[in-house]
């Protein structure tokens, strides 16, 4: 049965689209195209269009990913079209929560960090877009492990 993954953040620009590049390497790598399919979205559409932060992108780069989405914002749909929808913070996880069509769908949602366990203190992904070169590090430190450990539960 083909899996439909969604990640989201705030602007779809940063933490979601280096999410969903880290998993479309590792279903790629792993021979699952077939079987997994992943996008990402915002819960902000101020950015929709644009392509990833170039800060993200070059840092992604740096470690063989390609970041070529163009941002778009979450619609109601989405809870149809996907099996998971895995949010980056507290605050895209009420966003995303408060436009959950039903309870059912609510279950859906999943936060980042529950698939991090090498990282215990972080609650959340971090926004690194007003960091530094290290908090685009740390954020895509923190996204292969969790997209590792996606891929594993995809697989189980």
């Amino acid at each position: 049965m083909k899996q439909r993954i969604l990640f989201v953040c705030l602007g779809n620009i940063c933490r979601s689209p280096a999410a969903e590049g880290i998993m479309r390497r590792l279903v790629d790598e792993n021979g699952l195209s077939g079987e997994i399919t992943v996008d990402s979205a915002g819960t902000y559409g101020g950015h929709a269009g644009d392509l990833p932060d170039s800060r993200m992108r070059r840092a992604a780069s740096r470690r063989g990913y390609e970041l070529t989405h163009r941002a778009r914002r979450i619609r109601e749909s989405d809870f149809e079209e996907f099996d998971m929808i895995v949010v980056m913070d507290d605050m895209n996880y009420e966003s995303v929560h408060r436009l959950a069509p039903s309870r059912q769908f609510a279950e859906k949602i999943f936060r980042m960090v529950e698939f991090c366990p090498s990282f215990p203190d972080r609650s959340y992904v971090p926004d690194p877009y007003y960091e530094g070169h290290e908090g685009f590090e740390l954020v895509l430190d923190m996204l292969e492990e969790g997209c590792r450990n996606i891929l594993e539960r995809c697989r189980a």
